[in-house]
């Protein structure tokens, strides 16, 4: 290490020396002067601090940005007089250069130290933009960009606890940004329609912002959550850069240039609309002219985004923006139409894949909720076709027996209203009982994995008998129903006889032999097994009481199903059979 003189001397030749003079040598020479924070801080902030050495500093200084910062984050005990000397650099050097040293240094930063490299960076960044007198705008979506670049690679913490222990440093980071960004908006608003350049800059930002972290976290409404701080400043700054919201999220041919994928700006947008409607923060910026109906098609887009993504806090803002959509709409208000848009086609092929693909059961719970509401906004006809659409597409017994379940409700309420010429009584409620009574693969359809939907079907069956007096105006009507339900309840029988005969074999021989081994080895003859939930194979590698119980189990299914079908039989009128005679 250079002792005083030394250092006098270097310092002496450089102010001598033009700066167009100084050589690779000079700048590496004065980079090491850094190490002198080691020994006597103040005697290092006292040279760069010196009138007469300026010149030297405002050529040389930037190179000491990076040790200097090194300096900061390894907390050193002379913190103080080195964070002085990083601002005396920072407002001496020329801005541009500081700016560039500095982007290095949070881009270089230990994956480790990310969000302490950012918070110790971003106000010496603030003020070398501030510096600045030309190219202001540009200069500030590369920082910005930069800095959420880096942001994106810390977890972002979800639960309330999570964002208090603020583990990783993304809740210090988003203040640090709220801090960063006000004299740019400040600056902004003083000048008018000034300063485009800049709108576009801080709107990148907002709109980067809003799907990383703000669409990954909880963003519950408190005064001391820094998410939700960090959420109500992007607000801000939209109002500050006079972005309409409305304009940003429903009327996208007038967006000017977002530099961002499709997808990610629709679950951007997604976020924002979930702050707006959902967590009523700056709600007020929505025209009150503007119909529920016209929110819910504007957001559909966005809730199919949020739909289509696997993770948690995506599904959950989508789920929460569709049903509150969905409650600002008139009951049985929704027309037919809207269900031909290829907008609501995505959307709830979306949600179905929330109903039938999602392992987390509350997401499941919250997604039939949402189906439930959506199903009470549609009119009669726009329910017709949802019903025959999902119980052709689903191929899930879950969803179907959902949907026959709904039938049965619509043909009550349709009674009660007296509305025998309605999309659930007559001629029209005949194409979705044809889907109904039906099963997938004949004979050899698998009545353990469809039974959701046979107990619902035949629940139907017997409560649309139980209703003749209502429903038997239409003698054609009755003849079709009469065929469906010969023609569904023989089928089902003959599939009930092949696998009670199937899974009455498989006990016996549970019974007869204990042995895992002896029934793999009859597994393994190749016998045809015409029906099954649980395959052999996965039954064999369960514990023999277990197997007990589950044959056991459908067998009790197949005479619950029997039951069900005597029980359709003496609900039949006379008129029906009358026409069965015929």
């Amino acid at each position: 290490m250079m002792n005083e003189d030394q250092v006098n001397k270097l310092i002496q030749r450089w102010r001598d020396t033009p700066e167009d003079n100084l050589k690779r040598e000079d700048y590496q020479q004065f980079k090491d002067l850094a190490c002198l924070t080691q020994v006597d801080s103040e005697y290092f902030l006292t040279l760069l601090q010196d009138e007469k050495n300026q010149g030297v500093v405002k050529s040389m200084g930037c190179v000491l940005l990076t040790p200097l910062m090194e300096k900061v984050l390894e907390k050193d005990k002379s913190c103080e007089q080195i964070q002085a000397a990083i601002t005396h650099v920072t407002t001496t050097c020329r801005p541009h250069e500081v700016l560039e040293n500095l982007i290095v240094v949070v881009q270089d930063a230990d994956p480790d130290a990310i969000s302490e490299t950012m918070v110790a960076s971003v106000p010496h960044l603030q003020t070398g933009l501030l510096r600045l007198e030309e190219g202001r705008a540009s200069s500030l979506g590369t920082v910005l960009s930069v800095l959420h670049k880096q942001l994106t690679r810390l977890p972002v913490p979800y639960s309330e606890q999570q964002e208090a222990d603020d583990e990783f440093g993304v809740c210090r980071c988003c203040t640090a940004f709220t801090s960063f960004t006000k004299p740019f908006l400040e600056e902004v608003r003083s000048n008018g329609g000034n300063h485009q350049e800049m709108k576009l800059e801080l709107l990148n930002f907002c709109i980067r912002s809003l799907r990383e972290p703000l669409l990954e976290a909880e963003l519950t409404p408190q005064r001391d959550s820094p998410l939700w701080l960090f959420a109500s400043h992007i607000l801000v700054t939209l109002d500050a850069i006079n972005q309409s919201i409305t304009e940003l999220l429903f009327f996208s041919t007038k967006q000017r240039n977002i530099q961002m994928d499709k997808s990610q700006l629709a679950e951007s947008k997604g976020c924002l609309a979930y702050l707006l409607f959902v967590r009523l923060l700056a709600v007020e910026c929505i025209p009150t002219v503007l119909s529920p109906e016209f929110i819910l098609q504007c957001n559909v887009e966005y809730i199919h985004q949020l739909l289509s993504s696997k993770r948690e806090s995506h599904l959950l803002k989508g789920l929460a923006l569709f049903e509150r959509c969905l409650e600002r709409v008139h009951d049985n208000s929704l027309p037919v139409n809207l269900l031909e848009l290829k907008s609501f086609y995505h959307v709830k092929q979306s949600l179905l894949q929330v109903l039938t693909d999602c392992p987390m059961q509350h997401l499941r719970e919250s997604g039939q909720k949402v189906l439930q509401l959506l199903i009470h906004k549609l009119e009669a006809e726009a329910k017709h076709k949802l019903f025959r659409c999902l119980l052709k597409t689903s191929k899930h017994p879950g969803v179907e027996c959902y949907i026959v379940k709904n039938i049965q409700s619509q043909v009550e309420s349709s009674m009660k209203l007296g509305n025998t010429t309605g999309w659930f009584l007559g001629a029209e409620l005949l194409s979705l009982l044809g889907l109904v009574f039906t099963l997938a693969n004949g004979a050899e359809t698998d009545l353990l994995h469809n039974k959701d939907k046979i107990m619902a079907s035949l629940n139907l069956l017997c409560y649309l008998l139980s209703r003749h007096t209502a429903l038997s105006s239409n003698a054609a009507v009755w003849e079709d129903v009469s065929r469906m339900r010969e023609e569904y309840t023989q089928m089902l029988r003959v599939c009930i006889t092949m696998s009670r005969s199937y899974y009455m074999a498989e006990l016996k021989a549970l019974r007869d032999d204990h042995r895992l081994k002896a029934r793999e080895a009859r597994a393994s003859t190749g016998t045809c097994l015409p029906i099954s939930t649980v395959k052999p194979g996965d039954l064999s590698k369960r514990s023999p009481e277990v197997q007990h119980q589950v044959l056991q189990s459908a067998l009790v299914t197949f005479d619950l199903m029997e039951s069900l079908i005597v029980r359709t039989e003496e609900k039949i009128p006379q008129q029906l059979l009358y026409l069965c005679e015929q």
